[in-house]
């Protein structure tokens, strides 16, 4: 039996990158044995995960490290990927046996689909286009329910909550309530908002003035919860985030809110039924979205 060892330690939103490696890697490899180096914040959710056999959590304490070190260092690995490239998790692996040690660097030009094909081709395994399709065993995306919109509308819609430097949409109570009304329309009363664990103030004080539209409205979800409303929709409108990888990997389609400063097809290559829109004012914004409905 083969034996992977694979960090990622950062978020959510990274290891949904991870997962489609890992999907790789188990059905070439269906006897190996996958353990995976997670973070506080993706642990939960990476235990979850069906081609995963074993999860650890890294702290950022110096205790912490030793007791991995000691407790990995049992085990002879076929192969050690630093797919989070991080310094901590380079100077671990050089602690540990292993046949081969693959140090992911996440500053490449090139785009993580490209990183993943490149990394299989060095484990001598295939590629194949399924691969992509990490939440299959959820079993939801086909479900009588994937009739309705969802707008994903969190903190990254408002310019102080968010970064700084990125194009400010931020719209006011009149904007976003003839949003609605539009998405309401255009999705013939089938509309879903969700929200992040800190749910934007001007949704909470626009509610009360839409609450005899045909709306669902969830707040405070888990991402676990989150991800399964998206899994039942049929369109996504969000800032970009992990809920964007989720509709990529079940060609959802979705209306992906993106800034001009950054690279985003190094994450995005491998979308299925994607849209993007750059960041704007929320006159224009809301415009170019009910145009891709």
């Amino acid at each position: 039996m083969n034996k992977f060892l694979i960090f990622r330690s950062d978020r959510i939103g990274d290891f949904l990158i991870s997962a489609i490696l890992i999907k790789s890697i188990k059905i070439n490899d269906p006897k190996s044995h996958i353990t995976v180096i997670a973070s506080d914040k993706n642990f939960s959710y990476i235990k979850k995960f069906p081609y995963v056999d074993e999860v650890i959590t890294l702290k950022n304490d110096f205790i912490n490290k030793i007791k991995i070190i000691l407790k990995l260092r049992k085990f002879d690995y076929k192969n050690i990927i630093i797919h989070d490239n991080k310094k901590r998790s380079k100077i671990i692996s050089l602690f540990l046996k292993k046949e081969k040690n693959i140090i992911v660097d996440n500053q490449e030009i090139q785009s993580h689909i490209d990183i993943i094909k490149k990394i299989l081709d060095r484990l001598n395994f295939s590629y194949d286009e399924k691969f992509l399709d990490i939440l299959s065993f959820k079993n939801l995306k086909n479900s009588s329910n994937n009739e309705y919109i969802q707008l994903h509308f969190d903190e990254k819609w408002i310019h102080n909550e968010y970064i700084n430097k990125f194009i400010k949409i931020q719209p006011n109570q009149t904007e976003l309530i003839n949003f609605i009304l539009n998405l309401t329309k255009k999705s013939k009363n089938k509309l879903v908002i969700t929200t992040g664990q800190k749910s934007p103030n001007i949704l909470r004080e626009i509610l009360p003035k839409i609450n005899n539209l045909n709306i669902k409205f969830f707040d405070n979800l888990t991402f676990d919860e989150l991800q399964n409303v998206t899994l039942k929709s049929h369109t996504l409108i969000s800032c970009h985030g992990a809920i964007s990888h989720v509709a990529a990997a079940s060609k959802i389609k979705q209306i992906d809110i993106i800034d001009k400063s950054y690279n985003y097809s190094r994450w995005t290559k491998h979308f299925r039924n994607y849209h993007f829109i750059y960041r704007d004012n929320f006159t224009n914004l809301s415009k170019e979205i009910l145009q891709l409905i």
